[in-house]
Parts: structure tokens; C-alpha cells; sequence
């Protein structure tokens, strides 16, 4: 890494006082899709650095890490699902590729997904579900409300029907970010521990950003990834800022109680009175169970009524539940786009780079997006299997820009 003032070799670490520095590639935003991008990044040959206060951390802190290409297609979203099913497929090696370079487990486990129906009125919106899995050319099996007890005994005997999908599987987020960490470290990327506060322009480029401690990283590409926040940094043009949201979910973690005995052998979720809920139980004895999706702004704060509803449903699913020890509550922000996509590659603003906007999908699309975002910055192209999500198709009249 070379300093802006023309003298060479001055890495700045996250305890450094440097206040000049470049690089080739700024990632602004350690969660794990900033991470996974530094990653690939680094992994390319460039320079890489990321600015962020708490890397590892942000929404993977709360999300439950479900892999469900299948069981969370929604109507409209037949586009993403051919960007959810190559993410998913690449899961295992990525996963194998990221134990090699850290011996950390990520908590992977290709358990499958359970999703049941408690009603005549939830059994008809899955079985409707069921047909757009069966047009679009997935595998999912419709079993009887028996047949769903027979490989889940826990569950209620209420329970109507449900779909049995063997291709849905888990990683535990937490983990995934704690290794995806080890990994830049190992591959020299440099970490700034401060926030981005605005973005650096020179001779109509994106050029780097200036912290909050005041460091200023010059950058040839600047990527932002940074979330629901990643539409909130000063200095960058109206037009290229993305279009994200915060949504907010409440999620809670019980524990199983020791000696561990499995409570649920795979994800397992249901659609109750017509709203969502989901139980995902880890090797460890913990089992998440999510989550709200509301749109409050940017308020992080659990509400009891969120752990109610959440409680509720989960309860009616498996009655059992409510006998567990509840361990942790936690409200996160999901980053919402208008289409519910993520935005991925270059801007209209040359030099900059989105990795942006995954919603409820930010886990799932960890190694496809690594993988695109390093082809676009080393190549200055984007993949085809990305280009439905570039940040362009929000502004159509421009083309994309080279790298």
C-alpha cells in the first residue's frame, strides 16, 4: 500500500495514527458482505482496506443464517431466484475454501428445511407456494400434516401439511463473520475501526473516503457496502446514493438445555395466521427463532410485543418451545431496496462500487457476491448473472460505467 503523498509502504492498521493512505479497493462496511469482498479482493492482488468501527458485526449479528433459495421465493422474484440458487450451490466449497484458510468452523450444516401450514387458510398460501416452486423448476416435496410430524415430532399436532425441501440448509452468521475476519487479516487486508463519514471525489471519480477519526484513504475503487447505512454517506451525488432501507426484525435465541438432544433435526417454518416464523436449530443446543420485518426507521429497540408475537407462533408450531430458556433478544436492520434485490457493481459515479441492499437474503448471497464483486474489480466487467441487479436499473437512462 502506497501513502497519498508519494511515499511507499505505509500500511495503517486499525490502532495506527496514520491520517494519509491508499489503496486500491476501500470497502466501506465490515459486515459480512464487506468482508467477503475484501476478501476476494485481497485474494485478486489488490490493496485492500475496510472502514469499519465493529467489523464483523452489523446485521449477521442477529440474522439466523437460513439458506433458502427455495422456501423464501416470493412472487416477483423469479429473477433473484437464479442469483439465490448459484449462491447456494457455491455454499459448500465456499465454505471448505474458507475453513482451509482459518481451521474455523462456520456452522454449516445441510440439514434441509421444513416448511408446515397450521390452518386451512396457511396450508392453501403454501400449497400456492408450492405450485410457483413446481413452475419454476424446484425441488420441494408437499407431505401431509403426518407426514411432517413423522420427521419432526415436536411439532404441533395441528399442523396441516407442509413442504419438505432437502436443498435448504444453514450456516450460523455469527460464525461466518468471525472467519470471514480471520480470512482478510490473513490475506492483508488493512482495517480502519472507524466509521466512513464522507466520500472523497477527484476529477469526477469516487476517490476514497475520510473517517471519522479523521484518516483519509484514497482509493482507485471504493466499494459501499455498508448496509442499510450504505444510502447515508455525505459527499457522493444524489443520483448514485442506493436506495436502501433499514427494516428492522426482532429475532430471539433459547438454549436447549444440557445433555443436548436434538429438539428440531432441520429448519423448520410455518406460515401462522398469515405471518412468518421460523425456528433454525444449531449442533450447539441454541435455536433461533425469527423473525419481525417492520418498517420503523432506523429504531433497533426489542419491543415486547415483537417477542410475543414471535413467542406465539413459535409456540403454536411447537409447544415445547416455551419451556426453553430464553438466553437473547435482538432487533437488527435489514438493507431493503426497492425490489427487494441487492445492488451490486459499478455506479454512474465512476470509481464506485455497490455491494448493497440483500435484505433477508444477505447471508445466502455471501459467496456470489465475493465472487461478482472481485470480478468487477478486477475486471472491470459485471458478471451476466449479475447484471439484472446493477445499481443502474434504478436510474435506466444511464450505461453502465467502466470500472
Amino acid at each position: 500500500m502506497h501513502a497519498a503523498n508519494g511515499t511507499s509502504d505505509t500500511s495503517c492498521h486499525s490502532d495506527t495514527s496514520c491520517h494519509d493512505v491508499s489503496c486500491d479497493v476501500l470497502v466501506i462496511g465490515g459486515g459480512i458482505i464487506g468482508l467477503v469482498t475484501a476478501w476476494r479482493a485481497a485474494q485478486r492482488g489488490l490493496a485492500t482496506a475496510v472502514a469499519d468501527p465493529e467489523p464483523g458485526g452489523g446485521a449477521a449479528r442477529v440474522a439466523a443464517g437460513m439458506l433458502a433459495a427455495v422456501t423464501e421465493l416470493h412472487y416477483g422474484e423469479e429473477r433473484l431466484l437464479a442469483l439465490n440458487l448459484a449462491s447456494a450451490r457455491r455454499f459448500p466449497a465456499f465454505t471448505a475454501e474458507l475453513h482451509e484458510a482459518t481451521g474455523l468452523d462456520t456452522g454449516y450444516r445441510a440439514c434441509g428445511t421444513l416448511a408446515v401450514a397450521l390452518d386451512a387458510d396457511d396450508r392453501a398460501h403454501l400449497k400456492e407456494l408450492h405450485a410457483l416452486q413446481q413452475r419454476c423448476g424446484l425441488d420441494s416435496q408437499w407431505l401431509s400434516g403426518r407426514e411432517c410430524r413423522r420427521l419432526e415430532p415436536m411439532l404441533a399436532p395441528s399442523v396441516q401439511g407442509g413442504l419438505r425441501v432437502d436443498g435448504d440448509h444453514q450456516t450460523d452468521p455469527r460464525r461466518l463473520a468471525g472467519a470471514l475476519l480471520v480470512a482478510c487479516e490473513r490475506a492483508g487486508v488493512t482495517f480502519h475501526r472507524s466509521p466512513a463519514v464522507r466520500a472523497l471525489l477527484a476529477r469526477g471519480r469516487a476517490a476514497g473516503a475520510e473517517l471519522a477519526d479523521g484518516t483519509r484513504i484514497a482509493a482507485e475503487r471504493t466499494v459501499l457496502a455498508a448496509g442499510s447505512h450504505s444510502g447515508r454517506l455525505a459527499g457522493l451525488p444524489e443520483e448514485v446514493l442506493p436506495p436502501v432501507r433499514p427494516v428492522k426484525g426482532q429475532v430471539l435465541r433459547l438454549r436447549i438445555p444440557g445433555p443436548y438432544r436434538p429438539f428440531l433435526s432441520r429448519t423448520v417454518r410455518a406460515v401462522v395466521r398469515g405471518g412468518h416464523v421460523y425456528l433454525v436449530p444449531r449442533e450447539n443446543g441454541e435455536l433461533v427463532v425469527g423473525a419481525t420485518t417492520e418498517e420503523q426507521g432506523w429504531d433497533t429497540t426489542v419491543t415486547a410485543g415483537g417477542v410475543y408475537e414471535l413467542l406465539r407462533d413459535a409456540h403454536e408450531l411447537v409447544p415445547g418451545i416455551t419451556e426453553l430458556p430464553l438466553v437473547e433478544t435482538l432487533a437488527g436492520l435489514r438493507p431493503g431496496s426497492p425490489d427487494n434485490a441487492p445492488l451490486l457493481g459499478p455506479t454512474a459515479l465512476p470509481g464506485l462500487h455497490l455491494a448493497t441492499g440483500h435484505h433477508r437474503n444477505g447471508v445466502l448471497l455471501t459467496p456470489v457476491t465475493g465472487d461478482v464483486m472481485a470480478e468487477v474489480l478486477t475486471e472491470g466487467r459485471l458478471p451476466a448473472e449479475a447484471r439484472p441487479f446493477s445499481p443502474l436499473r434504478f436510474t435506466p437512462a444511464l450505461q453502465e460505467q467502466p470500472a
